[in-house]
């Protein structure tokens, strides 16, 4: 049970922060979704779009530790540490 959870933190995690860079481009662009992401790439700021998304897996964290979550609060994190990871390499 304890890694079904972890995994499920983990893409929660994943996919909030892809969530999180959605709005930011949306939001704060004058660039439609699939147009921003290519402008962004080209301009090489990808990773900090990324990095800006991951914002919201803050809030998903202190979320999963009020609910008593805690191996998925620990996927969250995983996700973070790769999405950080990744951004070194974008």
């Amino acid at each position: 049970m304890n890694k079904k959870e972890f995994i499920t933190g983990f893409l929660v995690g994943i996919f909030t922060a892809l969530l999180g860079s959605y709005l930011f481009i949306t939001f704060f662009t004058t660039f439609d979704f699939s147009t921003g992401i290519q402008t962004i790439k080209e301009h090489g700021y990808l990773g900090k779009v990324i990095t800006i998304g991951t914002t919201l897996d803050l809030a998903v964290f202190l979320l999963l530790l009020n609910r008593d979550k805690e191996m998925m609060a620990r996927g969250v994190i995983l996700a973070v540490i790769v999405l950080a990871i990744s951004t070194l390499i974008i």
